[in-house]
């Protein structure tokens, strides 16, 4: 079959015309797709634009730039650098600097040398000394005693480099302070750089370098300021920036592990000015656990313990160590009577004595009653005298062989007096009514033990601040009449702080307690309503240790103006675990866990779980006794 070439030239055409549709389509199809992913992005980068990302939350919202600093949004900035470091320098010189009660960066830079370098320099500057002291000699010139010590210096900086044992560095030294106002900035200023001179550190303020100076110490690892000093190894080291206060002493019980360094804390509380604690921590925070604990320890020592539990959590460790457990309540058998005198204290005189316990009283009153009007604290007062009287005691008695009142005597010289006729109805409840059971009696309680818990856990809410008192009173006439080392530690005491007077009581007690050689430790878990009273701040300042544990974020604000905690240590207090804070013990304080041995966990635990797993395994220890003796022969189970 013959081929006509016309067909062929015409199917070519054809071929190629397809081809060129093919090619328009691709083409096409491309360049809609290349449109379609140029609109993505487009739409993309408007929907970037109206998304808030974490530049936009940390970026201030202006930067102003100053010859020597510089302004972020309300913040004032400036940067010091060190330029001058003396001969000699302790280790631990820049800790004062660390944990400055104000918001500061600090940025080291490590620049390591070649040690062939620098040995090739000492070596030229040793030739150079040594020809300057033989010229020195030659012309019977005094001795210098500078270039001499200079000489060693490098001598010993050389032997050390040969050796290996030192290195060579240039060392950056940046410290950025952020204020509120340009005078508080330079107040800080001068603070910093007071601190520095007294240990011979020399620095100076950047000029027109006030950003890159706030650059250098961002956390970017960047340096803009390369302002270097060339210091070997060893002072380098003493400027390590992670030191901790070490409280660990030849005497004392241990108190925990330092969270910083692993040391132990072992400190005697009756060896600072004063032996007094304050505890501050929420609920479940291990408070109670860490006083229960050091209550274990310290009766080792030999030291007394008395105890206010308002929540029954000492019974356990009490009926293990053999203390004594007395319950105070309405129904119990335990009484305490508040107008029981204490024993003359040196030549005081009974006069003295009884006017000390009419002024207690008026307290107890007052916190039983209410307010008293002027005129009724001079009927209350005058009462409380007559009561006394009733039994013979009066500025001329012996009151060593007396007997004192009770509430119903108190309340029957009311009932006698013109005036009182309210007061002593205001009263009756206490006496006659729903209240009798408390403080209408004689006491028959013993505190001749070494440790000695007072239960109010079984008490109404509105008794309890009459009960702790009346109890903390009692404590006191004890410990006044017999000098003795003793611990009183009194939980939940912001009972006491929520009346006036027996708050006012409470601050008298932890200022004159050491001279009865009695500590008082004071718990609690509501920190405002603490130290928002002006006694509770006095507590504080007369409390010479401190254990703050986990915070609230409510309370944390009041913490760090009360104890001038830096950010850091407050972050740690908002997010620290179970036994763990931070100990202050006078000027020092460190991180601290408390840490028990499995004996003494099983002891003091408050965890209602574990307590009845203990109680569950003591069930079955006794049982599987049983079971024993009841297997052995007649005679072996009753010589048992």
């Amino acid at each position: 079959m013959a081929i006509n070439p016309k067909d062929i030239l015409e199917e070519e055409k054809r071929s190629a015309k397809r081809d060129d549709v093919l090619v328009d389509a691709k083409e096409k199809k491309e360049k809609q797709t290349l449109q379609r992913e140029k609109r993505v992005l487009e739409e993309e980068k408007v929907f970037r634009q109206g998304v808030v990302s974490i530049k936009d939350l940390i970026a201030p919202s202006a930067m102003e730039v100053t010859p020597t600093f510089i302004k972020l949004g309300q913040k004032f900035v400036r940067t010091i650098f060190v330029i001058e470091y003396p001969r000699y320098i302790s280790v631990g010189w820049f800790a004062p600097i660390i944990n400055l009660s104000s918001q500061i960066d600090i940025s080291m830079f490590f620049y390591p040398i070649k040690a062939e370098i620098i040995l090739k320099q000492l070596r030229n500057k040793v030739g150079a000394l040594e020809a300057q002291m033989m010229a020195d000699r030659e012309k019977s010139a005094p001795r210098d005693p500078v270039r001499e010590t200079a000489l060693r210096d490098i001598e010993k900086l050389r032997d050390d480099l040969t050796q290996g044992t030192e290195h060579f560095f240039q060392f950056g030294l940046y410290i950025t302070m952020y204020a509120n106002s340009k005078e508080e900035l330079d107040n800080l200023t001068q603070d910093i750089e007071a601190l520095l001179g007294s240990r011979l550190v020399f620095s100076k303020t950047v000029l027109y370098q006030a950003e890159q100076g706030f650059n250098s110490t961002l956390p970017l690892g960047n340096d803009e300021l390369m302002v270097g000093f060339n210091m070997n190894s060893s002072p380098i080291a003493s400027s390590f920036p992670f030191v901790s206060s070490d409280l660990t002493s030849d005497n004392g019980i241990l108190y925990g592990i330092n969270r910083h360094n692993n040391s132990l804390i072992l400190f005697d509380r009756f060896s600072l000015q004063n032996a007094n604690t304050v505890v501050f921590a929420t609920s479940g925070a291990g408070k109670s656990y860490t006083i229960k604990l050091e209550v274990l320890r310290t009766m080792m020592l030999g030291t007394d313990i008395i105890v206010i539990d308002p929540e029954r959590e000492y019974k356990h460790l009490c009926d293990a160590v053999g203390g004594t457990y007395i319950n105070i309540s309405l129904s119990s058998e335990s009484k305490i009577n508040p107008f029981d005198l204490p024993r003359a204290v040196g030549d005081q005189r009974p006069a003295d004595i009884i006017r000390g316990a009419v002024i207690t009283l008026k307290g107890l009153v007052r916190l039983m009653i209410g307010k008293l009007t002027h005129q009724e604290d001079s009927i209350v007062d005058r009462a409380l005298l007559e009561t006394y009287a009733k039994k013979d005691i009066t500025a001329n008695s012996d009151l060593a062989k007396v007997e004192p009142p009770i509430m119903q005597d108190f309340q029957e010289i009311l009932n006698g007096m013109e005036g009182a006729a309210d007061l002593a109805l205001r009263l009756k409840k206490y006496t006659q009514g729903t209240f009798a059971g408390l403080i209408n009696h004689p006491t028959n309680v013993d505190m001749k033990n070494q440790l000695v818990v007072f239960s109010v856990r079984d008490l109404e809410d509105e008794l309890r601040p009459i009960a702790i008192y009346t109890i903390v009173n009692y404590i006191w006439n004890v410990v006044r009449s017999e000098l003795k080392k003793r611990i009183l530690i009194i939980d939940e005491a912001w009972w006491l702080m929520q009346n006036e007077d027996s708050a006012k009581f409470m601050y008298a007690l932890v200022k004159r307690c050491r001279k009865y050689y009695l500590g008082v430790t004071t718990i609690t878990q509501d920190v405002n309503d603490f130290l928002l009273s002006p006694y509770g701040q006095a507590i504080v300042n007369n409390s010479a240790l401190q254990l703050l544990m986990h915070q609230s974020s409510a309370a944390i604000d009041l913490i760090q103006k009360t104890f001038l905690l830096t950010e850091g240590e407050k972050y740690l207090l908002l997010e620290c675990g179970v036994g763990e804070g931070i100990f202050f013990a006078g000027d020092k304080h460190a991180a601290i866990k408390v840490v028990a041995s499995y004996t003494e966990d099983q002891l003091i635990t408050s965890d209602p779980k574990q307590l009845l797993e203990i109680k569950e395994a003591k069930k079955e220890f006794d049982q599987s006794n049983e079971s024993e003796q009841e297997n052995l022969p007649a005679e072996e189970a009753e010589s048992l």
